[in-house]
Order: C-alpha cells, then sequence, then structure tokens
C-alpha cells in the first residue's frame, strides 16, 4: 500500500468518524426531521460517505470514535459542522450541549477552551449576540 493510500484511507476514516458525530447529534432528540435529513445528507455527500456507510452509521453510530485533529482551524471547521446540525432545528437542548461539549474535548480542546469555544458558537447561532459583538465577529473577517 502506497503514502497515498494510507493517507486517504486515514482521511476517510476521520471523515467517517465525523460523520458519526453528526448523525449523533442530530438523532439525540429523537428521529431525523427534514431539515436535519437534509444537512445529514448533505454531509454525507461532502465527507464522501458511501450508502453501505451510511446505514451502518446510522444504525451503529455510537461504533465511530471521534478522532482528535492536530490543527486548530480543522477542529473549529469541526465544531462548525456540528452547530449546523444541531441548530437545524433552530434550537439547542442541554443533551446537545453536553455531547458537543464531549465531542469539543475529544477533537483535542481542553474543558476550558470548549466550554468557551462553545458558550460563544451558541450565541452567535441562537441569535443573541449585540451590536458590539457583532461588529468584534465582523472585524475578525
Amino acid at each position: 500500500m502506497s503514502i497515498v493510500d494510507l493517507y486517504e484511507s486515514s482521511k476517510h476514516r476521520n471523515n467517517v468518524a465525523h460523520f458519526s458525530a453528526i448523525v449523533n447529534l442530530a438523532i439525540i432528540d429523537g428521529d431525523l426531521n427534514e431539515d436535519e435529513e437534509k444537512l445529514v445528507n448533505r454531509f454525507a455527500r461532502k465527507l464522501d460517505i458511501t450508502e453501505a456507510e451510511y446505514q451502518d452509521i446510522v444504525e451503529n453510530s455510537k461504533k465511530y470514535p471521534v478522532v482528535p485533529q492536530a490543527k486548530t482551524d480543522d477542529r473549529l471547521e469541526r465544531l462548525l459542522d456540528l452547530f449546523k446540525i444541531i441548530y437545524s432545528d433552530h434550537q439547542i437542548d442541554e443533551a446537545e450541549l453536553k455531547l458537543i461539549l464531549r465531542y469539543a474535548i475529544q477533537l483535542g480542546f481542553s474543558q476550558e477552551k470548549a466550554e468557551e469555544i462553545i458558550s460563544k458558537t451558541t450565541k452567535i447561532f441562537s441569535g443573541k449576540i449585540d451590536l458590539d459583538q457583532y461588529k468584534l465577529i465582523l472585524n475578525i473577517l
């Protein structure tokens, strides 16, 4: 097996684990609603998840561990994906908060940093930011 094959295989395993985390968050409050299903399907395409993998993950989503990410940008991208699926129903509940905190830590953030990022991201997604916070976000861009 070549180095390229190993890299592709590792990358795909990482994508499968991430997709499993997405599915776990989507189904934590019951069956997938229409918006969640659309988003899950979009992530499946984005992450190159096969139909067989999709079915296995939906049936056994907890069997795939979260893969830690070495780069902060990769961690943040994974968390953003998870927030998109959480907020597909326009709300976040206590179980989802606990699960995303666990995933953030498993991705490689410290407990303190994970809590801070989740708090700030929740405010952004829920629309609970004031003008000063909004301007700060725009200055970052």
